[in-house]
């Protein structure tokens, strides 16, 4: 089921909500009109991450962000989480929007990736430096050391030790850990009351870390499998990235058969999200997405006026 209703009481961006196979509310944003694509956001991360690059594409596609479970009104990660229910996910909001393409950015390239292998209503992928290890190449070390912040309830720290292992941030690879601790309470408090609406803090993101490591671990030494996807595949990746992920672009650009390879100067891992050059990143989708697409394009059906009342019944399941 697909409910729709209007963000701010602005007609041209929705709020959505479709129900995954094994129950779970899945939320998204939409926006724009035109052939459909889905945005994954990935970890540390919501829908509200990845939406100037949805608008970017607005004018050409209709886009659908949804949250990943955990996050936003989409429900929790449950019992049997892992790659499955992602791709079940995947599979409920293209079922319900027909979209066929389909772009992922770290953990939610790995998401992608594997919806890709399983889903045949996938057209086109596009992967933002997916962390699919190679040979042991994501750093794991500090996975450790930050479940047991975690457990303490010191997400400030725990957030420190998820930016030094995976080694995205210069600035927290730069600045010793005596210096940034007493940095991290004051900046969640004000990324907390700079929230947009609808979207997470970073204080309620930090705990859903440990599902995004259960991914990367699941399809630890997976590469040969994607050999056979059939979907046609855009490589991105940002020259300032850790050398581990562009180990992996490398990788998939010699295993995936329909893959092509874009490398974009001066961009690093963050480079489709909010806080990075998006536009840059959608110029280079929409290029990819258009291509042979049939000139005529009818718009899906949408469910308005919402059924609220149905919409608390898939909130309360």
């Amino acid at each position: 089921m697909t409910v729709q209703q209007p963000i701010n009481d602005t007609p041209h961006e929705t709020m959505g909500l479709v129900t995954s196979r094994d129950g779970t509310p899945i939320g998204y944003r939409q926006i724009g009109r035109g052939p459909g694509v889905v945005l994954l956001h990935g970890a540390l991360q919501c829908a509200e991450n990845l939406m100037d690059l949805a608008r970017a594409l607005a004018d050409r596609f209709t886009v659908y962000v949804p949250d990943r479970r955990g996050r936003g009104r989409s429900g929790p990660h449950g019992p049997a989480y892992g790659i499955a229910r992602e791709c079940e996910d995947v599979e409920a909001l293209l079922a319900a929007t027909g979209a066929a393409n389909v772009f992922g950015l770290s953990s939610g390239a790995l998401v992608a990736l594997q919806a890709t292998q399983r889903l045949p209503a996938i057209r086109r992928v596009a992967l933002y430096e997916p962390p699919l290890s190679i040979g042991g190449s994501v750093p794991q070390s500090w996975v450790a050391r930050y479940e047991r912040e975690v457990a303490a309830g010191r997400l400030g720290s725990a957030f420190i030790t998820i930016m030094k292992g995976l080694q995205v941030s210069p600035m927290f690879a730069a600045l010793p850990r005596v210096l940034l601790t007493p940095l991290m309470g004051p900046l969640l408090a004000a990324d907390a009351r700079n929230l947009k609406p609808g979207a997470t803090s970073i204080k309620a993101l930090i705990p859903t870390m440990h599902f995004d490591i259960g991914l990367a671990a699941e399809l630890e030494g997976t590469l040969d499998r994607f050999s056979d996807v059939r979907s046609e595949a855009l490589l991105l990746a940002g020259s300032k990235s850790p050398a581990y992920l562009l180990r992996t672009i490398d990788a998939l650009e010699a295993t995936i058969p329909r893959s092509r390879r874009i490398d974009f100067p001066d961009l690093d891992h963050l480079g489709a999200d909010n806080t990075g050059r998006p536009k840059i990143v959608a110029t280079e989708l929409a290029a990819f997405f258009c291509a042979d697409t049939p000139k005529t394009f009818t718009q899906p059906a949408a469910s308005w006026p919402p059924d609220l009342s149905r919409q608390d019944d898939e909130l309360t399941r």
